[in-house]
This record gives structure tokens, C-alpha cells and sequence, in this order.
């Protein structure tokens, strides 16, 4: 079952406050009421009283979207997301459960674990933890969904960021690092696959005739859900897109306990290399960038030790019942191998690092500044501009070179040749296999 609902049922009086408020009280005055009606005809026969002189009210029609609309929509017992988005995923849950993903079943066993009851015990023991997924699935699916129908060439790498991390913020209810962004927004563009966002002053301007990869992530306590998709606006592109998208579901459909991770790789292989795209007379095989792999995903850790390759002979450990994965593919229509290239933007704290004496005092104060509001989450310069850390960057250098924060510089494969990525996470849960951040768009 596909999860993405932006339209849900609510509670009428406790919601209508919440979303006069989110719409910025714009409600009021769009909800004038023709004052001319037809009177009701009181029954032939029946004598007359005050209730048969009563007139019906009849509402002006709304646009589509607009404030007015919302609280319509309340009074029907629906809402609908504003563009840009405004109001937070759990205003449409007001119970606080929300929607499963795309539900699959295991191969082979599968009935098996249906039925057996302490299968089911574990499952419900876990609701929790897979409700604070799946809240930040949701929040995933509508962002994208207002980003996807409103990035457009002529927007700059900055805006277009800045648009994403704002909705997921204001969707998520961010809070500290109980709740918001995953790790920095990338916006991959041709030949860089992965790791560009930019920084502070960076004009790059989007092109009709780019490649972009859109690559965000949401969490609630930590638990991350990473999900990306590609970007393009000339048709010519649509093959490559085609390919990555077919390799990563082939990813997900092949996934499961006690799948051997380099089954999978083989698999997603095949299925790319099955692929040729033709750009500017030129025809090119799909090639799977070998060095980038899909992960396991654990609580504020989005790399948590295993790697899902994209190419066959990868390591043969096995995928475990409970675990979380971002299945990710990458083809390209150049060599099918990145190296890092260009300014760094991407950071993180490692998660495993002990007590490393500091001497550069500004170098233990923004390890403080990392450690409130990121912890090991990854973070990029934009973040650390946002919460007022200025003149860092030696300091910030320091904390690299001590081995404290790992940097992430942008991944290319050959000048010329264009990258394409999809991505979704699921969780092999005890009973049955849960894409958590699928929707109807991919």
C-alpha cells in the first residue's frame, strides 16, 4: 500500500484553530457568506413556522490552496497542505499514528512470519519506533512533493535548499535533536553524484538542461529516514532516470533477512546495465557507480557499518531481522567511478570518537556548538551560518584534522557525463518488509 495521503480525517474542533493560525488567519475574511439564498418551501399543508423561513447559506467558492480552502476543508472534515507547505504532518494525525509504507512480503517464508505470533509480538513491542519512521516519512513525501512541482531552471542551488529544509522544519515541528533535518540537502548537479550542497555565497543556477539529484533527509530522536530522487526538465534524460529508478526498486524487491548483501548488488547490476541512453547523438550503457552503495541506518548514525553495493562480487554479510536500510543506486553514463572533487560542504561527527584533548579554544567551543545541535548527525556550513557560528573554518579544520569530524567532499565521476540516483529506506521488520519513505511518485 502506497502511504502518501496528504488528505486525512481530523478532529474538526481541535484542528481548526491550528490551521487558522498556520495560514496566518487569512481565513477570516475568505469566509464571507452570500447573504442573498433561496428561502427553504415549507412543506404543502404543514402550518409555517420560524424553521421553514430559514435560509440556506450558500459559501463563495475558494481557490485551490488558499487559506480559506483549509478551513473549508476542516469543516468537511479534511485538510488539505499548503504551497508552500505549512502545516506540521501531525496536525492531519491528530492520534499520532501515521501511515504505514509500502508494505512487501519476505520470499519463501513469509507466511511463516505472518502467522507466528511471537513475530507479531516483536512487531508491536517495536510500533513505537516505527511510528517516529514513518512520521518522518510523511514529512518526506509532502516536502518532496511541493519541491517536485515547484523547483523550475533559473532558481539557485541556495533557494532551492533553502525551500526544502524550510518545509521540512516547519513539517517536522523541529526540535533540537528530537526532530528535523536528517543531514544536509544535496542537490547533486551532471557529473557530481553525490555530496553538494552549496555554501554561504554559492550562485550556481539551476539549467534546463541539468541533472539534479535531490537528496534529503528527516528524522524524529534520530531515527533517519533518507530518500532521494532525480531532477531533469529535458526529455532526454528520462532513459537514465528510468534505469537508476528500475535498479533501486530491483534493490528493494531483493532485500530481506538473511539476504546476502552482495546478491543484491549483483542483481541491481544487472538490471542498469540492461539500460542505454542516447544524449546528443551519442549512445552510452548505464553504468552502476561502483564505489557508492546504499547502508544500514541506526538512531542519529545514517552509515551504520553495512554497505548495500550496486555491483556484483561486494560482501557477502547478511542483512538482519530489525535492521534499517537506504537502498541507493547510482548510474552514470561515464566511467561508473567518483572521486572527490571540489569545496567541501558536508560534515559530520563521528559516532564513535572518544576524548580528544582540544587546544584551539575556538575549536572546543564549535565542537560544543556541533555536539547541541547536530550531535552526529551530519551538518554542512550553511547550518552552522544559520545558528550564528561565524569565522569557523579553521577551527572547524581543527576538529577534521583531529580525527573528531569526518568531511564529505563532493563525489564526480568524469567532466561530461550525467548521474542520475534514486533512493527510498525500509526496515526488515519481524513480519514483513516496510518501505517506509515510498509515495506515488516513486
Amino acid at each position: 500500500m502506497v502511504a502518501s495521503r496528504l488528505t486525512v480525517q481530523v478532529n474538526l474542533e481541535s484542528e481548526k484553530d491550528s490551521i487558522a493560525q498556520a495560514t496566518n488567519g487569512k481565513a477570516e475574511g475568505n469566509n464571507a457568506e452570500d447573504d442573498e439564498n433561496d428561502e427553504e418551501e415549507a412543506e404543502v399543508g404543514a402550518p409555517e413556522s420560524e424553521a421553514t423561513k430559514k435560509k440556506k447559506k450558500k459559501k463563495k467558492k475558494k481557490k485551490a490552496g488558499t487559506a480559506s480552502n483549509n478551513i473549508d476543508d476542516i469543516s468537511n472534515g479534511k485538510i488539505i497542505q499548503t504551497e508552500p507547505p505549512s502545516i506540521p504532518v501531525s496536525k492531519f494525525f491528530p492520534n499520532g499514528n501515521y501511515p504505514e509504507g509500502e508494505i512487501c512480503e519476505y520470499k519463501n517464508d513469509n507466511l511463516k512470519r505472518i502467522t507466528n505470533e511471537e513475530k507479531r509480538y516483536l512487531d508491536r513491542m517495536h510500533h513505537e519506533d516505527y511510528n517516529e519512521l514513518r512520521r518522518a516519512a510523511e514529512v518526506h513525501r509532502q516536502v518532496r512533493k511541493y519541491a517536485q512541482k515547484t523547483i523550475k531552471p533559473g532558481m539557485t542551488m541556495i533557494e532551492i535548499c533553502e525551500l526544502i529544509e524550510n518545509g521540512t522544519r516547519t513539517l517536522i515541528e523541529e526540535k533540537g535533536l528530537e526532530a528535523g533535518i536528517g543531514f544536509p540537502t544535496g542537490c547533486s548537479l551532471n557529473h557530481c553524484a553525490a555530496h553538494y550542497t552549496p555554501n554561504a555565497g554559492d550562485k550556481t543556477v539551476l539549467q534546463y538542461d541539468d541533472v539534479c539529484k535531490i537528496d534529503f533527509g528527516t528524522h524524529v530522536n534520530g531515527r533517519i529516514v533518507d530518500c532521494a530522487f532525480t531532477l531533469t526538465f529535458n526529455p532526454v534524460y528520462d532513459k537514465l532516470k528510468e534505469a537508476v529508478k528500475d535498479a533501486t526498486n530491483t534493490g528493494i524487491r531483493e532485500a530481506g533477512i538473511d539476504v546476502r548483501l552482495c546478491d543484491i548488488g549483483a542483481a541491481i547490476q544487472e538490471v542498469m546495465e540492461s539500460y542505454e541512453v542516447e544524449i546528443k547523438g551519442k549512445t552510452y550503457q548505464v553504468k552502476p557507480i561502483r564505489n557508492l552503495n546504499g547502508h544500514s541506518i541506526r538512531p542519529y548514525q545514517i552509515h551504520a557499518g553495512k554497505s548495500v553495493p550496486i555491483v556484483k562480487g561486494g560482501d557477502q554479510t547478511m542483512m538482519e531481522e530489525g535492521e534499517c536500510f537506504a537502498i541507493e543506486t547510482f548510474g552514470s553514463t561515464g566511467k561508473g567511478y567518483v572521486h572527490e572533487d571540489g569545496e567541501c560542504s558536508h560534515y559530520a561527527k563521528r559516532h564513535d570518537v572518544g576524548h580528544v584533548p582540544l587546544r584551539v579554544a575556538k575549536a572546543k567551543s564549535l565542537l560544543n556548538t556541533i555536539n547541541k545541535n547536530f550531535g552526529t548527525l551530519p551538518f554542512c556550513r550553511r547550518y552552522l551560518d544559520r545558528i550564528g557560528e561565524t569565522k569557523y573554518a579553521l577551527a572547524l579544520k581543527n576538529l577534521v584534522d583531529s580525527g573528531i569530524v569526518e568531511s564529505y567532499p563532493p563525489l564526480v565521476d568524469n567532466k561530461g557525463s550525467y548521474t542520475a540516483q534514486f533512493e527510498h529506506t525500509l526496515i526488515l521488520r519481524p513480519t514483513c518488509k516496510e518501505v517506509l519513505s515510498r509515495g506515488d511518485d516513486y
